[in-house]
């Protein structure tokens, strides 16, 4: 009886130590439907791609599991443990999957090529959106099913936490700018429908292009908006429009330094000094802060892990050196961000006007809407916008 114990303990570990171990596939291959390269397959394998094993070698091949959960077989000769730089990769000239290197991915990956994709939770059109990607991005993928109609995961992992996935027809060759904008010109100016379709993924991929691409792309789309007569769109396409005509022009990087070099907070009235109080300064102002919070600050980013929280502001304090650092601020009256006796950003300016005066300052993306950036050596403002009104001005630190 010790004995089986003893046997069951050790198939018991065996199978654990299986389930902990990671498989990786060194060189490209396919996920066929039996152990045979005669045999049909369902897609492809890109060199680095993680798989998990079904089952013991035999015959020299594998059943394995796909990160998209589809199942196959693979040759045992192209699964290892570990990868590195002396493995001899055979390319399979008709895997679709890109290589990194392309100025826009590192790794293993393809792009996406409608507007708005939702990336999802499971491969499943009713689970959980994890994501929204726009037309450009590029996204990782280790496998590629061949069936368009099959879900592609483009989290590059197994991981339940981070997988995301969408049907394998929504990627593909990164799209050419000008023959999307080739064939937005092509369509009947009547057809609506197809010119928003294709108006919507002009601009997403300008925004995933070179700034110069942001004012031809919205020409062609705000036609669309104006046949659509939706007001909102309108106005929303409009501010983008304002915008890119910024973009287009941006500012050096030396410009902006000499812009915003001297930029203080003024908060009811108390002014920072190179964006400090004194604690003293503060309490006499604000009073007792509403809540304190010890931050995990691992970069050290912060001149303490101790923060005030108030209505009116965020700050670091260091409570011994009697000092306080202004990380947010929030808009009101009395509140506002001087860049110098011209330039402040207080609470009558609109989202509108902001764009119209520091519109070449700023940086912007589609997919965070009325929240911009304006550089600073070390760090950045990030300045927020609601309902048309500046509602907050932080300050944004690189690690």
């Amino acid at each position: 009886m010790k004995k089986y114990y003893f046997l069951l303990a050790l198939l018991f570990s065996s199978l654990l130590i299986n389930a902990q171990e990671r498989y990786f596939l060194n060189s490209d291959t396919r996920l066929y439907t039996s152990a045979s390269t005669s045999a049909e397959f369902l897609g492809y394998f890109k060199y680095g791609a993680e798989i998990q094993l079904l089952s013991e070698s035999k015959n020299g091949w594998y059943k394995v599991k796909a990160d998209n959960l589809s199942e196959g077989y693979i040759p045992e000769q192209y699964v290892a443990t570990r990868l590195n730089a002396k493995d001899v990769k055979v390319r399979d000239n008709e895997n679709p999957i890109l290589e990194g290197g392309d100025n826009y991915y590192g790794g293993n990956h393809l792009f996406v090529l409608v507007a708005g994709l939702k990336a999802r939770a499971q491969p499943d059109k009713n689970s959980k959106i994890r994501e929204i990607l726009f037309v450009g991005d590029p996204v990782a993928i280790n496998y590629l099913p061949k069936n368009e109609d099959e879900w592609v995961n483009i989290s590059g992992q197994f991981s339940d936490e981070y997988a995301r996935f969408t049907l394998r027809k929504f990627v593909g060759k990164r799209p050419d700018f000008n023959t999307l904008l080739k064939d937005f010109d092509k369509l009947d100016v009547n057809n609506v429908t197809e010119r928003k379709i294709v108006g919507e993924r002009l601009v997403q991929l300008a925004w995933n292009s070179d700034n110069t691409k942001l004012i031809p792309a919205y020409q062609r789309y705000y036609e669309v908006v104006k046949q659509l007569n939706d007001p909102k769109l309108i106005d929303d396409t409009e501010l983008n429009m304002a915008i890119a005509k910024g973009l287009v022009k941006h500012k050096k990087q030396e410009e902006i330094t000499a812009f915003t070099k001297k930029s203080e907070f003024v908060v009811k009235g108390l002014k920072t000094k190179s964006l400090f109080f004194t604690q003293k300064e503060l309490i006499n102002t604000l009073g007792n802060p509403v809540k304190k919070a010890t931050i995990s600050d691992e970069c050290g980013l912060y001149i303490s892990e101790l923060f005030y929280y108030y209505p009116d502001l965020e700050a670091s304090v260091d409570e011994k050196e009697n000092k306080v650092e202004v990380i947010k601020i929030f808009i009101n009256q009395t509140n506002k961000l001087v860049f110098n006796v011209n330039a402040a950003l207080d609470s009558s300016l609109t989202e509108k006007n902001f764009i119209e005066k520091y519109g070449t300052y700023i940086g912007a993306s589609i997919k965070n809407p009325h929240s911009y950036s304006i550089p600073l050596e070390d760090s950045h403002f990030e300045i927020e916008f609601k309902d048309g009104k500046l509602f907050a001005i932080e300050i944004i630190y690189y690690c």
